[in-house]
């Protein structure tokens, strides 16, 4: 029997120029306090970026909080549910970015690429218009699902992202070209940085994959819309298909890697421990601390055998 779904688990973020943010931090911390939730509010001087959890109640007045502040006035609250609360405490931090690239002349509340929502979207692919997706997502992220024919940068952080541009992309500049990532974040910073390095026709998906597979789900149901395979969430879910509904993976919690149903079947699957995918890795490294120990061991043990001797010799005086 399943459990119900009892708690409300929210994802946002903007980039918007704050000040006196440790007094924003304490005032926050306050307020999840009072209002039991668990989670994560990351602060710096380009934005907040966060995911919460707690009952519903307690999530509609934060949210009711943060609209009534005019710095967070417009920013959409993205909505999932589960039967538990997947964080163990609420940490408030400060940070020099919300999203860290690396790279401290990019301002995304200043300027960035212009919004294309998902109908629209939908409406030059169907056209047959030429648009270059640009995923912005890391690797793992990617192997689950993307844009049918986008570019992949292979990331493993999105800190790779610039470098990656400035020795590949160079000859998109004149292309209409459409950043995305889950939820908007990482795609609303890297179109930034392309405008920056003179890409002109700069577009980036309003609310990330996910608000486009929730608008086109609604608005044409029956019709291709252009992604293929599965969205990598940041929640309990691990996973939504191009319906919303939670897939069916796990985590890897030794590589952090997606483990398909039937590979947790595997004879190199072992839970908690590693999958199919690291598991070489890991018992090399296991081999190596053993090895290691061993050879500490030994080291303390001639130490020890060593301080014996000289005992026993000054007690042979």
């Amino acid at each position: 029997m399943e459990q119900p779904l009892t708690y409300t688990n929210i994802a946002y973020y903007k980039f918007v120029t704050l000040e006196d943010i440790p007094v924003l931090r304490q005032a926050l911390l306050e307020l999840c306090s009072l209002l039991e939730l668990k989670g994560t509010i990351i602060l710096g001087q380009e934005g907040i970026n966060s995911c919460l959890v707690g009952l519903d109640a307690s999530i509609d007045q934060f949210i009711a909080h943060m609209h009534n502040d005019s710095r967070f006035a417009d920013i959409e609250f993205k909505k999932s549910y589960s039967s538990h609360i997947p964080f163990r405490k609420m940490v408030v931090k400060i940070k020099k970015e919300i999203i860290p690239m690396g790279i401290s002349s990019i301002e995304p509340a200043k300027s960035t690429g212009k919004y294309v929502g998902a109908m629209e979207l939908k409406k030059w692919l169907d056209g047959g218009d030429e648009v270059v997706f640009l995923d912005t997502r890391n690797d793992y992220e990617v192997a689950l699902g993307t844009f049918r024919n986008a570019i992949n940068p292979n990331l493993e952080e999105f800190r790779q992202f610039p470098e990656w541009v400035e020795k590949n992309f160079d000859n998109y500049k004149d292309k209409k070209v459409v950043t995305f990532c889950t939820g908007g974040i990482r795609c609303e910073k890297a179109s930034a940085f392309l405008q920056q390095k003179g890409f002109e026709n700069v577009y980036q998906i309003q609310g990330g994959i996910l608000k486009y597979l929730e608008e086109t789900k609604k608005q044409a149901p029956s019709e291709d819309n252009y992604y293929d395979g599965d969205c990598f969430v940041f929640d309990y879910r691990v996973a939504v298909d191009k319906q919303l509904n939670p897939a069916n993976y796990t985590i890897c919690y030794n590589c952090w890697s997606t483990v398909k149903a039937e590979d947790v079947n595997h004879p190199d699957y072992k839970k908690d421990t590693y999958c199919p995918q690291c598991k070489n890795d890991y018992l090399k490294k296991q081999e190596k601390r053993a090895l290691t120990m061993s050879q500490n061991n030994a080291r303390a043990l001639a130490i020890r055998q060593e301080r014996a001797r000289k005992i026993r010799a000054t007690m042979g005086h």
